[in-house]
């Protein structure tokens, strides 16, 4: 018996082992701010297209699509995205974002709740659709360096392990666990690089 064939006899297979490898390794480069999170993001989000689609999970399945672009995307914007195409930096959410990203995100979960509710075999649509929704805000404000995505990935990964465990997809489901203590870290570690560079600018020229 191969690696693989006791992994799908125990309830996983290893696109999900893989996905949950490169999902961990993704979150730890995250929370240092360290560049090779994005391509080991790419392959994350390929792995968990094949698991989500298999498990009848649509709106996640759609959502490891979005992530391979704006994975891509974040990418091209840590490296380019600050002032003079230089490398970003954490910065705070700016306070007219959170009333859009809440208009975006009521109609994306209207939208997506409605369409997937109404698919063949879809699991816990409405949920699902939430939790996608607010990953997506989530996502898009990692990619910007906005210190307040790791408070909507907390929020977002303790609903994500519960409905793992409901479908019986443990091993994700502890991926998810290993995700919240990193997006506790990540939320620190982000906090005080802030801070330093507060700090940077607020010293003295010499």
């Amino acid at each position: 018996m191969t690696v693989c064939d006791w992994l799908v006899a125990h309830g996983t297979s290893c696109v999900e082992l893989i996905g949950v490898v490169l999902g961990i390794v993704t979150v730890y480069l995250s929370a240092k701010e360290n560049i090779w999170s994005w391509p080991t993001a790419l392959v994350n989000a390929a792995m968990f297209v094949i698991v989500f689609f298999r498990t009848g999970l649509y709106s996640d399945f759609g959502l490891q699509i979005i992530y391979f672009v704006l994975s891509l995307y974040g990418w091209y914007e840590w490296l380019y995205g600050g002032a003079n195409r230089s490398e970003l930096h954490v910065t705070r959410t700016p306070a007219r974002l959170w009333l859009i990203f809440l208009m975006i995100g009521l109609v994306s979960w209207a939208v997506l709740s409605s369409i997937t509710s109404r698919l063949p075999n879809a699991a816990l649509p409405y949920m699902d659709s939430a939790l996608v929704t607010v990953s997506l805000i989530a996502q898009y404000m990692m990619t910007k360096k906005y210190l307040e995505n790791w408070i909507l990935w907390i929020v977002v990964d303790v609903f994500y392990v519960g409905m793992f465990i409901y479908k019986k997809l443990n091993l994700t489901a502890f991926n998810y666990l290993v995700y919240l203590g990193l997006a506790v870290v990540g939320y620190i570690a982000w906090r005080r690089s802030l801070a330093e560079q507060s700090a940077v600018v607020a010293s003295p020229a010499t």
